[in-house]
């Protein structure tokens, strides 16, 4: 069996900063990993730590460095893990807005059927708007998993993220990852 490759996409929120604990979670189940990270992520991610534990630091852009005959600069992933998702990448995953290269990887890889999870870090004020209580219904009909109440993980209330920080839940979203390429791969012919 060759190794599964999982793409961790985090956004910019502060559990970003514990994005190793997924990484690891992932290479002690086999797996590989690499990190694509919106602009607003980079704040929060030890570049030096991602690269020293998967071989490459997070990508932002396009490479415009390698050979332009390759059509491909995104390795094939198994799974990807959108984490920690944030309101506004949410909404514009789910709306098609792909104003950056994390975003425009994400858009490509769901519409390939990649399976995909989702776990938000979003306040409670922000969760009970209908823009996100649209969009987290319009990736769940495109059959991205999104980590939620059903999981025990809720919106926190505004001004208490750091609480919620420390029970971001890595393993769980790896897990649930692994179950979804595992399906999808007993789906292929």
């Amino acid at each position: 069996m060759t190794k599964r490759h999982l793409l961790i996409v985090p956004c910019g929120a502060a559990p970003a900063a514990d994005i190793s604990t997924l990484i690891t979670t992932a290479q002690h189940a086999g797996w590989s990993a690499a990190v694509t990270a919106t602009p607003s992520a980079l704040q929060f991610l030890d570049g030096a730590v991602i690269e020293r534990m998967t071989g490459a630091s997070p990508r932002t852009g396009f490479d415009t460095t390698s050979d332009r005959s390759q059509t491909r600069t995104v390795h094939k992933a198994d799974a990807i893990i959108i984490a920690p998702a944030t309101y506004n990448s949410i909404n514009k995953l789910a709306a098609g807005i792909a104003d950056t290269y994390a975003l425009t990887v994400l858009a490509e890889l769901v519409g390939l059927g990649v399976p995909t999870v989702i776990v938000p870090f979003v306040n409670a004020a922000l969760a009970a708007r209908h823009p996100y209580r649209n969009a987290l219904q319009s990736l769940g009909a495109e059959g991205v998993r999104i980590v939620g109440p059903d999981d025990q993980w809720e919106p926190h209330e505004p001004g208490t993220g750091g609480q919620q920080q420390q029970r971001f839940p890595w393993q769980q979203a790896f897990a649930l990852a692994a179950a979804l390429a595992d399906w999808a791969g007993a789906r292929e012919p």
